[in-house]
């Protein structure tokens, strides 16, 4: 996670380093890019002084995740041989800059950006045909004696889908293939267990997916704090929801704030037309006044006052 997106200064921002494949990787990212007007992101063998001769054979996608769409998430796919001369592959072009900060795009969600990464990683490309996603395997290839260990790959593979509610399968399938570590996590669980934590895991994504706006109410947001914290007993690793969590339990106050704003809107709207009204108002009150200055005016020409509390009196001159 990139927090605090719109205060960086342009200079590359690297993720912490991981170990993968007995060597160190970390996610490269510039925010600025390294062509103009684009993010730019990248994966680095990280290690600055790499031994004559290493090399690395990777095939990786790097995703940028829509915090507000996931059906909007970026997923690039590439392949590299890194060696120690060439230790950084990616995209110059992920995307342009107006389009991840339009705040409409859902990519920086309160000044935070996701990036992520998976790799499938051998020493060379001839390995790459038998390998297994780097998070499921230890490489053999650097260690030939070591043993092996055999996991799932699939949702199927892990948990009877007949005991699964139907309408979680879809999106259970579709989190799994982007994020497989939902699996590994629970490899070594027993059946029953997989069972509810994939079922706790499909409650969360159907509320989300189902779910809108105007139905985030008090009752709507209880409801999913439930679900969360229920679902965070299992242990998966959830740093990809949590931001579509958050979102959703925010929507409450975001829809509160947009009646308000829309009650302030049209309170300004009436101030404004009495304005117009007492305005036009005031002009023909002026106009009226103007004439009947002039009114005034001409009748006074070549008139005398009298006092008429006077007497007339006769006869005296």
């Amino acid at each position: 996670m990139i927090m605090n997106f719109s205060k960086l200064d342009g200079k590359e921002v690297y993720s912490e380093n991981f170990l993968l494949g007995y060597h160190t990787w970390r996610i490269l990212v510039y925010p600025k890019g390294v062509t103009v007007g684009y993010l730019s992101i990248f994966l680095d063998a990280a290690v600055v002084n790499l031994p004559f001769g290493w090399s690395k054979f990777a095939n990786f996608k790097l995703t940028l995740i829509n915090q507000v769409n996931g059906k909007k998430t970026i997923i690039r796919e590439t392949t590299k041989q890194f060696n120690a001369k060439e230790t950084a592959w990616g995209f110059p072009k992920f995307i342009s800059l107006d389009e991840l900060c339009d705040s409409r795009s859902g990519f920086i969600v309160n000044d935070n950006c996701i990036v992520e990464v998976e790799i499938l990683v051998s020493k060379s490309k001839q390995d790459n045909q038998t390998y297994q996603p780097v998070s499921k395997i230890d490489d053999t290839h650097d260690q030939p004696n070591k043993h092996k260990e055999t996991f799932t790959t699939s949702l199927s593979e892990l948990v009877d889908l007949g005991k699964i509610e139907q309408t979680f399968l879809p999106l259970l399938e579709e989190v799994c293939s982007r994020h497989p570590l939902l699996i590994n996590s629970q490899q070594k669980r027993s059946s029953r267990f997989v069972e509810w934590a994939f079922t706790a895991l499909g409650r969360v994504l159907h509320f989300l997916k189902t779910k809108k706006v105007k139905d985030m109410d008090n009752d709507a947001c209880n409801h999913l704090k439930i679900l969360w914290e229920e679902l965070e007993t299992f242990k998966f690793d959830l740093t990809w929801l949590e931001p579509h969590v958050q979102s959703a339990l925010s929507m409450k106050t975001l829809t509160e704030r947009a009646v308000k704003v829309k009650r302030l809107g049209e309170n300004v709207d009436a101030l404004e037309m009495k304005t117009k009204r007492l305005k036009a108002e005031m002009i023909e009150a002026e106009m009226n006044l103007a004439i009947a200055r002039k009114e005034l005016v001409k009748a006074k020409e070549g008139f005398q006052e009298c006092y008429l509390e006077a007497k007339l009196g006769y006869g005296i001159p």
